[in-house]
């Protein structure tokens, strides 16, 4: 009954860090939008002698690269979701645990809720509930 607790605990606690991946994956749009204010600008601006207006392909990086890591983080946070719910099943044991690894590598709360997932399933009577595939409740 404790492991049934512990995992739910935990699936609620990867539900918040979701939420919080969520929220820093939006700060890389701020990229996207700088690049597409520099593109207009190249595009539609006017320089005043001896002013160069900025090239346009440094806009195109800028909105590119900001695109690139909003959809990194929201791919992310949907995977971080998906082992919240697992553990929560008591399903895809090897998923659930690949994420707590790849987790550890956001400081702090991902490597907080990381090492504690991956030592939640480290125990053997866990494993068994995985295996079992018995439903937390």
């Amino acid at each position: 009954m404790q492991d049934r607790e512990h995992l739910q605990l935990l699936a609620i606690f990867h539900y918040v860090v979701a939420g919080l991946a969520a929220l820093f994956s939006l700060f890389p749009l701020l990229y996207t939008t700088v690049g597409a204010i520099f593109i207009f600008a190249a595009r539609h601006g006017t320089a005043t002698p001896g002013e160069d207006l900025r090239p346009e392909f440094v806009g195109w990086i800028f909105a590119v690269i900001g695109s690139v890591l909003f959809l990194i983080g929201l791919a992310m946070t949907i995977c971080i979701l998906i082992a919240g719910r697992s553990l929560a099943l008591c399903k895809r044991y090897s998923f659930a645990l690949v994420m707590a690894c790849i987790e550890c590598l956001f400081i702090p709360f991902g490597t907080i809720l990381g090492v504690f997932t991956i030592v939640g399933l480290s125990r053997e009577s866990v494993k068994t509930l995985f295996l079992t595939g018995k439903v937390p409740g």
